[in-house]
This record gives C-alpha cells, sequence and structure tokens, in this order.
C-alpha cells in the first residue's frame, strides 16, 4: 500500500531534475502522474522509466490553451485531480538596468503567469470538487505545490525578472490559500535555494563553490532531496500545513548567484 494510492498528480517540468524525482517519487508512493515536458520524447521516455500509471504530456505551457490542455489530458486519463505541483522554470539572468521588457516579461509569464493558469483550470477538480465533498459531510484533502526559490523570498544580484516572477508565484500562493482553504485544498508553497539541476550545472565553477559556502550544510542539495520537500506537502502529513513557503536550502541565506 502507498501513503498515495489511488491519488491523481500533475508534476509539470517533470523530465528532469527536482521536476523528474519529485515524479518518481509520488509514483513510487503510488500516484498516477502525468509527466510534462517541452521534449516529448524526453517526456514518454520519463513517463515510462517512473511506471505506475504514469502518463505523459508534451506542451509549452506559455503559449495560449496549453495549461488548459495539461489540466484535461491527467483528467481524462485519471478521472481525477488531487494533486497538482507547479514546477516547470527557466532562468534568464541579466542586469537590471539592462534588462528589456522581453526579458522581464518572460520569467513573469513562466513563473507566476503559467501556474495561475494551470490552477485555474484545475478548479474545478480541486476547489469544486472540495466543496461537493464538504456539502457531502466529507473531508478530503488535496494538495498544491508551487515550487518557488530563495531568489523570490531575499532577492538575488541578476535575477530582477525571476526573483520578481517567484516573489508573485508566493503571492499567488497564499492567496488560493485563503480562498481554497475552505474546500481543504492544502496550498503551499517550496523555496529552494542551491539544487544540482541542468539549470545550476551551467553555472561556472567558482560560483557554484562561492554558493555552496554560503549553505551551512556545505553541499547543494540533490534532485531527490529536493523532492522530498514536495512530496510531503503532497502527503496526509500536510494536511494541516497551508499558507506556507517551505525554505528548503541547507540554511543558504543568500540568492543562486551572489
Amino acid at each position: 500500500m502507498g501513503v498515495l494510492d489511488g491519488k491523481a498528480a500533475i508534476v509539470t517540468g517533470s523530465a528532469r531534475g527536482i521536476g523528474r524525482a519529485t515524479a518518481a517519487l509520488l509514483a513510487e508512493h503510488g500516484a498516477r502522474v502525468l509527466v510534462n515536458d517541452l521534449d516529448g520524447d524526453l517526456a514518454e521516455q520519463t513517463a515510462a522509466e517512473i511506471g505506475g500509471d504514469s502518463i505523459a504530456f508534451a506542451g509549452d505551457l506559455t503559449r495560449d490553451g496549453v495549461p488548459e490542455s495539461l489540466v484535461q489530458a491527467a483528467v481524462d486519463a485519471f478521472g481525477a485531480l488531487d494533486i497538482v505541483v507547479n514546477n516547470a522554470g527557466a532562468t534568464w539572468d541579466g542586469m537590471a538596468h539592462k534588462m528589456s521588457d522581453e526579458q522581464f516579461r518572460a520569467m513573469l509569464e513562466l513563473h507566476t503567469v503559467v501556474p495561475f493558469k494551470v490552477l485555474r483550470a484545475a478548479a474545478p477538480h480541486l476547489r469544486d470538487a472540495g466543496k461537493a465533498d464538504r456539502e457531502a459531510g466529507r473531508e478530503v484533502f488535496r494538495k498544491v505545490v508551487n515550487v518557488t526559490s530563495v531568489s523570490g523570498t531575499q532577492g538575488n544580484v541578476g535575477q530582477a525578472n525571476y526573483a520578481a516572477a517567484k516573489a508573485g508565484l508566493i503571492g499567488l500562493t497564499k492567496t488560493l490559500a485563503r480562498e481554497w482553504g475552505p474546500f481543504k485544498v492544502n496550498v503551499n508553497a517550496v523555496a529552494f535555494g542551491f539544487v544540482e539541476t541542468r539549470m545550476t550545472a551551467a553555472l561556472p565553477g567558482e560560483i557554484r563553490e562561492a554558493i555552496s559556502k554560503t549553505i551551512p550544510l556545505g553541499r547543494p542539495a540533490r534532485p531527490e532531496e529536493a523532492a522530498g520537500t514536495i512530496f510531503f506537502l503532497c502527503s496526509p502529513w500536510s494536511n494541516f500545513v497551508h499558507g506556507q513557503v517551505l525554505t528548503a536550502s541547507g540554511g543558504q541565506t543568500t540568492g543562486m548567484t551572489a
């Protein structure tokens, strides 16, 4: 028996890194998982490798209609939706005084607008389903986990766009927690620091070393460790954790590239 047996989950950006580790962990504990990535072949491969009743959905979530199609694909495949993890992300760094409108808006679109659209589309299957449960006298918890960053909680040199977008995601998290809490939808966020992913692997060695020195635990997190934090917020053990930003940074108190 898995703690998530029968649950249906969406994890965006889940063919690599933190997302893949999260999808694998949810599937390991019994959830049916929709794996999403821009690369359809990689999404299919990941869904096959993590097993269970996992399916793949390829698509650019910043394009009109794609977040809605993502949610519909999960509901069509699983018949319900219990867990949404908004993890898809990227960076496009630059100093604020040199940053273009396109560069700034791209991060807002990916990290704030896309999660909003996904959750708006998921509302009938999360909020409205919870309302029906409440009216029937049932208490059933559903889960939303938004992946933010210490850049969004503390700011970061060279990441005005990313930090603003991730801070916006925190505002979305706390607002939906207030709006959806009465229907037993736990809405929380995880603010990660330095995690070993494809994105952070591109950092120069001297910057990676400097960041590691700001982490009291002495090293970056592994994707599997990051996934464990998300898993907790998807599990029954977090039913009374609500509207929170859980920082998982190894004690890091600076941004990603400072």
